[in-house]
């Protein structure tokens, strides 16, 4: 979405070692990636005394949390630090980071940029689980300078030290949290599902030495999958053609299926059953803005309203896609229409949610005739599962997993589950096709 301003594009082939991939001047990537919910066996954020009710309770405020943290206004290139949350989202990739290898398990993040993780010597630091990555110990690591075009693509995030000409990053997040450290340079190690790593020379790093906030514990570190100029979305750039897709496996799923990530030509979208929507580029770099026209509810059509901004009101990129977000959220008007057609729909006793997060509640034990409720963005018509709309938060109570708030549309990621998300970039356009994936 963003120009690339990095001289470092990472195409990959086979080194002599067959499980290894490492960079080299020509080739295309293409390779998968487990991505990890933070609810599964697999994450350091599980929980193994709760059911998979409350594992879900604690996702829907997570989501309400995030869209707080969010400034919801279309930003100004001038304040980007408000616009993303510390929370950082729902999924997690092992990543590893510098020469030799250093492991992080790191949260996965469209809704933000930079890829960071705690750094030694730590300053200031919140408490971390795991081991702090040692720059020193990375024979691969080097800071950048202040005149690189590293250092400007982080505009208003960056600063210079006029003592030795290092570029220095902060990135402040909506709730007050904070990251600072250096900026630099160094090999990125992703798994990937062929047990072939792939390893990734000279990616921009955030190396914070001074970060405070409500990051937990158990995390590590953030992978920016955003649409800005340091994501590694862009810094990958040419060699995977602007191009990643997610299938994302249903919470619900007891399997312990785990969802996958897909970048270049393994990202590829397309056949029957796939539909794409334009993808909008809006001043905020970092979002995936995508065009809502209506949502259908059986027949009944609700047309969705346009967006103010600052170059007035415009119908086009009303809504962003984010994996970071359990619901689905929409303006609190549209939203009650949205709730009148379904619960119209339904011929079921209506339940009150005990603690007033989620307002379209029934009983556990009701037999539920779901809507077929369809998603009409601009050029593409996304149905929805019943488990894409309702999900069960308690043992008694099932609820419509989509809330109104005036702050921003977010396409959550309940409704992405069992969707090939594409995303492409280059052409600027996201396509959605219906997947079993746990079977991916």
């Amino acid at each position: 979405m963003a120009s690339i301003f990095f001289s470092v594009l990472l195409p990959l082939s086979v080194l002599s070692s067959p499980f290894l991939l490492n960079a080299n001047a020509h080739t295309k990537l293409g390779f998968s990636t487990d991505l990890i919910h933070r609810d599964s066996p697999k994450s350091p954020f599980y929980n193994p005394t709760e059911t998979s009710a409350q594992r879900l309770r604690n996702a829907v405020h997570r989501s309400v949390n995030r869209v707080v943290h969010f400034n919801g206004k279309d930003a100004s290139v001038n304040s980007p630090e408000t616009e993303i949350t510390s929370d950082g989202g729902e999924y997690l990739m092992n990543v590893s980071l510098g020469t030799p290898p250093f492991p992080i398990m790191a949260i996965a993040d469209t809704g933000s940029d930079l890829l960071w993780t705690q750094c030694k010597p730590c300053d200031d630091c919140y408490t971390q689980d795991d081991p702090l990555f040692d720059p020193k110990a990375s024979s691969t690591y080097k800071d950048v300078s202040c005149s690189s075009s590293q250092c400007t693509a982080l505009e208003s995030q960056a600063t210079c030290s006029t003592e030795d000409n290092t570029c220095s990053y902060t990135l402040s997040y909506g709730d007050k949290s904070y990251t600072k450290g250096n900026v630099a340079a160094d090999t990125v190690t992703l798994g990937s599902t062929d047990n072939r790593p792939v390893q990734l020379k000279n990616i921009v790093i955030g190396c914070g030495h001074n970060n405070a906030g409500t990051f937990s514990k158990k995390g590590s570190g953030i992978i920016g999958l955003g649409g800005g100029s340091v994501s590694l979305i862009s810094q990958l750039g040419d060699s995977i053609d602007g191009k990643f897709s997610y299938c994302l496996v249903p919470l619900s799923s007891e399997n312990d299926k785990t969802s996958k990530i897909n970048f270049g030509t393994n990202a590829v979208v397309s056949g029957n059953g796939s539909v794409s929507t334009p993808l909008i580029t809006k001043s905020q770099a970092t979002f995936y803005y995508l065009t809502l026209e209506s949502v259908s509810v059986g027949s009944k059509n609700i047309k969705y309203p346009s967006v103010s901004d600052s170059y007035g009101s415009s119908s086009k990129g009303n809504i962003i896609i984010d994996s970071g977000t359990t619901l689905t959220m929409f303006s609190t008007d549209f939203y009650s229409k949205l709730e009148d057609a379904v619960a119209s729909s339904i011929d079921a006793e209506r339940t009150n949610d005990p603690q007033n997060v989620l307002s379209l509640c029934y009983s556990a034990t009701a037999k539920l005739n779901v809507p077929v409720i369809t998603m009409h963005f601009d050029g593409a018509d996304v149905k929805l599962d019943s488990s894409n709309a309702f999900i069960q938060i308690s043992e008694d109570l099932v609820c419509f997993a989509f809330r109104g708030d005036d702050q921003l549309a977010i396409y959550g990621n309940i409704a992405q589950m069992n969707f090939l998300i594409g995303y492409d970039t280059v052409s600027k356009t996201v396509s959605f096709k219906p997947a079993d994936c746990a079977k991916m």
